[in-house]
């Protein structure tokens, strides 16, 4: 059923393409039937303290039920926490997600977990290429496009987060630097339904700047026009791109309104109780 909120992508007519809010349908894109679920991530980051902080957060969300037919959520602890929270998130119906992956596999590499690792743990997802291991750690887009590599060799889901920072936006470089970002993983994508794509504008994560969701929505846009003709009309309606950058429960519900805006990256409102308003938003939507 083409329920309030949903994304469809309506089979017929190549250019027949309708993503459904309320009542309006938004055109754009392929031909074969699909939905994109929104999907709403949680990166804890360096966070909470201890395993008393995370397990008192996790009591806090406990009989806020969801739709997981609605939509997708997907936490990404520290790896010393992963473990530990593990068992009570799916029980709440969640999956959980590295932060960070090897761009090399089993061997000599301190301080490195490898995508085999992930899979071993049964864990399904991780980040790639946050701005902070860019921008921080060094990560360059060789670096992310080993790891992406890394993952679709072994079937583990990827978040790939790319981003301009204040002076590339100021410049007028948002589009060309996520394509830029893009173009370095598209060779090593096999299984694009392994793949989201979270945009985050750089200057807005934890700054409490925000995108406006005009702003928001031009930039998911011109990422899914990119996909389209650099991939696929195919991918390009069905990959999911998520909005990081400040989410709160308060500006969730505009945010996640646009047509091409399928979930978020959420980061600070993800350590705090209200973080399943953001994830009714999205269920919402």
């Amino acid at each position: 059923d083409k329920e309030k909120g949903s994304r469809y992508i309506d089979s017929g007519t190549r250019e027949a393409c309708k993503f459904w809010l309320g009542a309006t349908s938004h055109t754009v894109g392929p031909s074969s039937e699909m939905a994109r679920t929104p999907i709403v991530g949680g990166n804890w980051k360096c966070n909470p303290a201890s395993v008393k902080d995370a397990e008192k957060l996790l009591d806090g969300w406990k009989g806020q039920a969801f739709d997981k037919e609605k939509v997708e959520v997907v936490i990404c602890p520290t790896s010393l926490h992963l473990p530990v929270v593990k068992p009570g998130l799916e029980g709440m119906g969640m999956q959980v997600s590295a932060q960070n992956v090897s761009a090399t596999g089993f061997g000599a590499f301190t301080g490195e977990h490898a995508a085999e690792h992930l899979v071993d743990f049964g864990v399904p997802w991780t980040l790639i290429g946050h701005s902070e291991r860019r921008t921080k750690y060094g990560e360059t887009d060789e670096i992310t496009a080993q790891k992406v590599e890394q993952c679709q060799e072994k079937g583990v889901k990827v978040i790939f987060c790319i981003g301009e920072q204040l002076d590339e936006r100021e410049a007028g470089k948002t589009d060309e630097v996520n394509k830029r970002q893009i173009a370095a993983i598209l060779s090593k994508v096999k299984d694009w339904d392994k793949i989201v794509i979270a945009y985050e504008p750089v200057w807005a994560i934890g700054t409490g700047k925000v995108a406006t969701p005009d702003q928001a929505q031009e930039a998911h846009a011109a990422i899914r026009a990119y996909l389209k003709e650099a991939v696929s009309e195919e991918v390009a309606g069905k990959v999911r791109i998520q909005y990081g950058g400040s989410v709160t429960p308060e500006n969730c519900a505009e945010l996640i309104s646009k047509p091409d805006i399928d979930g978020f990256l959420v980061g600070g409102a993800s350590l705090k109780p209200s973080f399943m308003d953001i994830v009714k938003a999205a269920q919402g939507a």
